[in-house]
C-alpha cells in the first residue's frame, strides 16, 4: 500500500528541487547573459544581472575570428564516432559478462571501472608519444580512438546492468529456434535493450562532447573540437570574459538542445529494469 504524502511535504520537496535546479543551472544562465555584455560590463563590480547594454558583438567577433562550423563538425564526428565504436565493442562484451559469466567476470568489471579512477595526466606522456610515432596527433581518428578507450568501461558497465535485467530464457528460446550467436545479439538482445542502449548512447555522447583534457593535449587546429574552441579565448593577454562566454554558449548549446529533446529517453533508459 502506497504511503500518503502530505501537501506540506510536497511543497517542501518541490521547493528544495527548484532551489537545487536553479543553483545548478545558474552558471549556465550567467554565462549566457555575460555573452551579451561588453567586456567592461562583464567585469563590472557589482555584477550587472539584467540591466546592462545588450550587444551581439561578441558572437560576431567569435564567428569572424574562429571557424565555429569546423570545430562543431569535429565535435560531432569525435563524440558520435567514439560512442558508436564503443557500442559495437561493448555490446558483445556486456552480453558475455551478463549471460556467460565466469568466476573472473566481477574482477574484470571492477578492473575496468578502476581505470576511470586513474588521473588522465598519468597516461598522457605514453599516449602522446604513441600518437606522435603513429602520426595521430591533431587527427580526428586519434581522438576517436582515445575517447573510445576512455569511455568504454562506462559503456560496458551500463550495458551489463541493462542486460542483466533481460530474462536469459528468452535468449535460450532463440538458440533452440536455431539462432546463431550473432543473430541472438542483433535480433533478440539488442531490440529488447533499446532503452538502455539509447541512454548509454546519449550519456557517452555528452561525456565525449565535454572531454577537454585529451582534446586540448592531442590536438592543435585541424581536429580541434569545441572544447579547444573555448580554450582559444584564454590568452596570455588575459581572459576576455564576454567573448569567452559567447564561445562557451555556442559550444554547449548543441549538447543542451540534444539533452533537452532526449531527456525522456535518457530517464527511461537510466531507470530501465528498476521497476518490476
Amino acid at each position: 500500500m502506497a504511503r500518503k504524502v502530505t501537501t506540506q511535504r510536497k511543497v517542501i520537496v518541490t521547493a528544495i528541487a527548484w532551489t537545487l535546479g536553479i543553483l545548478i543551472f545558474f552558471p549556465i544562465l550567467w554565462t549566457f547573459l555575460t555573452s551579451f555584455k561588453s567586456e567592461a560590463d562583464a567585469i563590472a563590480s557589482p555584477p550587472q544581472f539584467l540591466f546592462f547594454h545588450w550587444t551581439t558583438e561578441n558572437y560576431t567577433e567569435v564567428q569572424s575570428r574562429s571557424n565555429y562550423l569546423g570545430h562543431f563538425m569535429n565535435s560531432v564526428i569525435i563524440s558520435f564516432g567514439s560512442t558508436l565504436i564503443g557500442l559495437v565493442i561493448a555490446i558483445p562484451a556486456a552480453w558475455a559478462m551478463a549471460f556467460s559469466p565466469t568466476k573472473r567476470t566481477k574482477d574484470v568489471l571492477m578492473w575496468m571501472l578502476s581505470t576511470k579512477m586513474m588521473p588522465p595526466v598519468g597516461a598522457l606522456i605514453p599516449i602522446y608519444l604513441m600518437f606522435r610515432n603513429f602520426g595521430l596527433l591533431d587527427t580526428r581518428t586519434g581522438l576517436v580512438i582515445v575517447l573510445t578507450l576512455i569511455n568504454l568501461p562506462i559503456i560496458v558497465w551500463m550495458l551489463y546492468t541493462y542486460f542483466k535485467e533481460i530474462p536469459g530464457e528468452i535468449l535460450e528460446a532463440a538458440r533452440m529456434d536455431g539462432a546463431s550467436l550473432m543473430k541472438e545479439i542483433v535480433y533478440v538482445l539488442t531490440p529488447m535493450a533499446v532503452p538502455g542502449i539509447a541512454s548509454t548512447l546519449l550519456l557517452n555522447i555528452i561525456l565525449a562532447w565535454n572531454e577537454a583534457f585529451w582534446t586540448l593535449n592531442l590536438t592543435a587546429s585541424k581536429a580541434a573540437p569545441l572544447t579547444a574552441f573555448i580554450a582559444s579565448y584564454s590568452s596570455p593577454e588575459g581572459l576576455f570574459y564576454a567573448k569567452l562566454s559567447a564561445a562557451s554558449t555556442m559550444a554547449i548549446a548543441p549538447i543542451l538542445i540534444l539533452g533537452w529533446f532526449s531527456q525522456k529517453q535518457l530517464v527511461r533508459g537510466l531507470t530501465f529494469g528498476a521497476v518490476k
